[in-house]
């Protein structure tokens, strides 16, 4: 089954049919906008608005599972992601995106893109790391999703070209857009 044969639904409940985004570049991105992170997606947007119209998709999955930072229901998220973040990507209804709950969609992407770790080389990611390690350790053990603001990239025919971790700003990942939209 491809990532294009899931179901969903969009955030306002109505039935996403996935199929609509094959042939784009996608970048599937799980969110919670209450976590500091958050602050990504003013980043996400801008790529949303630079490379949209060549074919490029954002898919927002607002998640609840990390520390509790989207805790609203789907209609308070869509509100909060619309007028605070100024949203125009797609937003879909809230998610599990780890453990015995995971979506599918988030099943198929972490057995595409397993984790790889952490550069611990570089502040954030040793902060990361560490966080992981000292306070969710069930969670930094495994290839699943750790935290808000992971991302995945996806090419037009549906596979996994990259895993992007948390710590991962959004503007870093832009060569790899460029190169799969062929700019």
């Amino acid at each position: 089954m491809s990532f294009y044969d899931k179901k969903i639904h969009f955030i306002d409940g109505s039935p996403a049919d996935l199929a609509i985004y094959r042939g784009k570049v996608l970048l599937v991105v799980n969110t919670a906008s209450k976590c500091s992170c958050s602050r990504q997606f003013e980043a996400l947007q801008q790529l949303y608005e630079k490379y949209h119209r060549y074919g490029f998709e954002i898919l927002a999955f607002p998640c609840n599972q990390f520390n509790e930072k989207e805790p609203g229901d789907n209609f308070e998220v869509q509100i909060n992601c619309k007028n605070r973040f100024k949203l125009t990507f797609p937003l879909f209804e809230k998610i599990e995106v780890r453990g015995a709950h995971a979506h599918p969609i988030f099943q198929f992407l972490t057995a595409q893109a397993p984790f790889l770790g952490f550069d611990t080389k570089t502040d954030s990611g040793k902060w990361m790391n560490d966080f992981l390690i000292k306070n969710f350790p069930d969670i930094h053990g495994d290839h699943g999703v750790k935290w808000n603001f992971t991302k995945f990239l996806m090419d037009r025919n549906g596979e996994v070209r990259g895993r992007f971790e948390t710590i991962t700003e959004p503007h870093v990942i832009e060569p790899n857009i460029r190169s799969l939209l062929s700019m």
